[in-house]
């Protein structure tokens, strides 16, 4: 089963592309359609439908809301078997605890092991019917049972929820965990922070907050928070300006 072409995303390690997410006989479309969408946010697009209910359908076109691409890949097969033909791992996904279960991890160690053996081939995840998810039979069938650690009083995901959680953990496992980060300006020197540490003494005093004589640990506060705010130019020269219109409206004068 080679993988499908899907929206690009220059993120994705080349471990997530060998990554098969397979839905046994999903009852409702509209679910199909919402794992695709869950599955795509995360960079995945390998989406294999074991005896689908209803698919193709409208319903599960609507229900993936854009990621009509892996909606268009996915391959229908008629067994379990089918969907996990060639694959170097199989993972089965279950919620309630199985007697004769074999080895059992959670979503995040399951997805590390997932990832890590995607460099012998393919590695599928498995989640069973809406209603009563995988059979004991299905779940024997795979090599790792895996369970996302949620309330024991009500530990059933949707479909979608649970393919979203995988799919989030297989990202961060494969390294593309990474965040935009906010822009970064200009720091503020040493001597624009201690500019503004002696206004600030300064208009205290004049406004009668500080007391000259009993400062306290006022003025060593002051100076530990600019430090622990690793303050931006910028923000330096709001700071005085706002402390300059107070000495305006004293009658001090302007600095």
């Amino acid at each position: 089963m080679s993988a499908p072409p899907v929206h690009a995303d220059a993120a994705v390690p080349r471990a997530l592309a060998r990554i098969r997410v397979v839905l046994v006989a999903t009852s409702h479309p509209g679910n199909i359609g919402a794992a695709a969408r869950a599955m795509l946010t995360m960079g995945l697009a390998r989406l294999v439908l074991v005896a689908p209910a209803r698919f193709p359908d409208p319903e599960a076109v609507a229900r993936a809301s854009g990621a009509t691409a892996v909606l268009d890949a996915a391959q229908v097969v008629a067994t379990l078997d089918d969907a996990l033909a060639g694959c170097a791992l199989s993972i089965g996904l279950t919620a309630r605890p199985r007697e004769f279960a074999g080895r059992v991890a959670d979503a995040r160690e399951a997805a590390r092991e997932a990832v890590a053996r995607t460099a012998e081939g393919d590695v599928a995840l498995v989640f069973g019917t809406e209603m009563s998810g995988l059979s004991n039979e299905e779940l024997a069938r795979c090599g790792l049972a895996a369970t996302i650690p949620a309330n024991p009083g009500f530990s059933s995901l949707n479909l979608a929820a649970a393919v979203q959680v995988m799919a989030y953990e297989l990202r961060v496992a494969a390294g593309a965990g990474e965040v935009w980060r906010a822009p970064r300006f200009a720091a503020a020197t040493d001597d624009e922070i201690e500019g503004l540490h002696r206004h600030a003494r300064a208009t205290l005093l004049a406004a009668r907050f500080l007391d000259a004589e009993r400062p306290r640990r006022l003025l060593a506060r002051l100076r530990r928070l600019f430090g622990r705010a690793q303050l931006e130019r910028e923000e330096v020269n709001i700071l005085r300006g706002i402390l300059a219109r107070i000495d305006e409206l004293a009658g001090r004068p302007r600095r």
